[in-house]
């Protein structure tokens, strides 16, 4: 069970979720293709042939970290609020919610823009601003964040016109000094 399931409040419904774009592997495998496989082989075909497996074990880490670091990022949208969790040694994870939310941004590269990822920025009340990079399909999440702040604006009752009743004091020119006490608004 994942820490977004197992974290929902009572009546709490999951409305979107995902995670970091499969990108996370690209270094990995890369390192290991270029460098540590031909490292291999070169071992492998000299007299250090008892160390070749050493390469493929720092390749098969890599791979594995990986997958690790993908496997237990979680992002999702709530009815309530965004829960955003990363890390399975050290974790991080924060929960916004909803009406706290000030703005949601996407930073998104041109590689991003053709695989459909980029990175997340939520500012929330006070102007905390949390920075969540890689992640799979950002509109689609900020869609549904939208989507639930906005449903949260129309239900807000309307505010009075009405001023209230309120104390003015009238200008006065600087030359003259004299005290004047406050004249009410009649209405």
């Amino acid at each position: 069970m994942s820490y977004i399931d197992r974290d929902l409040l009572p009546g709490e419904h999951l409305v979107h979720r995902t995670r970091l774009y499969w990108l996370v592997f690209a270094g990995p495998v890369l390192v290991s293709i270029v460098v540590l496989l031909p490292v291999a082989w070169l071992l492998l075909n000299s007299t250090w042939r008892p160390v070749s497996w050493l390469p493929l074990a720092l390749a098969t880490l890599l791979i594995g970290v990986a997958i690790l670091r993908r496997q237990t990022s979680e992002f999702a949208v709530t009815d309530r609020r965004v829960v955003m969790k990363r890390g399975i040694i050290s974790t991080r994870s924060i929960e916004l919610i909803l009406g706290k939310i000030e703005a949601i941004a996407i930073d998104q590269s041109l590689m991003g823009r053709l695989f459909h990822y980029g990175d997340i920025v939520l500012t929330g009340s006070g102007g905390t601003k949390e920075v969540f990079h890689r992640i799979q399909s950002p509109f689609e999440f900020r869609r549904a964040v939208q989507s639930l702040t906005t449903e949260g604006v129309g239900l807000m009752p309307a505010r009075s016109t009405v001023m209230p009743r309120e104390t003015v004091y009238p200008l006065r020119s600087p030359i003259v000094r004299a005290k004047r006490e406050p004249e009410r608004i009649r209405q």
